[in-house]
């Protein structure tokens, strides 16, 4: 990457129109159709999603808070830290403390915002923010109704073996461990 920046108008597309084509309890799919830089047009199709929050919650021994979930598209069990959806006006820390104490029961004493990331940026507007959660107490899980999970506690060195296997695939777990990596490492 330059350090110099140069304009992208070159690359922008524009909306000429817009239709949804599904309105769905948590996306909605729209196909726009747009104008290319070349003045010619083209078709879009994206889903609209509200968001989420990936919390990467730490025992004081290191061993990582995580979840063991089925993911109905892919029909298999995922091993990945805990997350959800952000509601309707809600920060998203607000979120990751409500989601981090009804999945697994922990609480945390300190949260350190790391970033956002979009996992599909090619045809979603999810934005993930990634949290660090420290200084945990447990308590009693307050899974949603029909939630179904395991909490399972995982060293770094172990689930860092488990990404080069190729045994955890979930994109924001693995962003997640290697932030956590590096950070361990004072390189962050």
């Amino acid at each position: 990457m330059s350090d110099t920046p140069k304009p992208d108008s070159h690359l922008f597309e524009s909306r000429i129109s817009s239709e949804k084509v599904y309105d769905g309890k948590l996306l909605k799919i729209h196909r726009d159709e747009v104008r290319l830089p070349n003045g010619a047009s083209s078709v879009r199709e994206y889903t609209l999603h509200p968001g989420a929050v990936m919390m990467i919650p730490e025992l004081p021994d290191g061993r990582l808070v995580m979840e063991r979930q089925f993911r109905y598209p892919l029909q298999k069990v995922f091993l990945e830290f805990p997350a959800g959806k952000i509601d309707a006006g809600e920060d998203p820390l607000q979120t990751a403390v409500r989601e981090l104490r009804e999945e697994t029961g922990y609480e945390a004493l300190h949260w350190e915002y790391l970033i956002v990331i979009h996992p599909v940026i090619s045809y979603s507007t999810e934005a993930i923010h990634l949290y660090r959660a420290s200084g945990l107490t447990l308590g009693e899980r307050r899974l949603d109704e029909n939630e179904f999970l395991d909490v399972v506690l995982v060293s770094l060195e172990t689930l860092m073996e488990a990404i080069k296997e190729g045994e955890v695939t979930d994109v924001k777990t693995v962003i997640g461990a290697f932030w956590l990596e590096k950070m361990r490492a004072g390189q962050w």
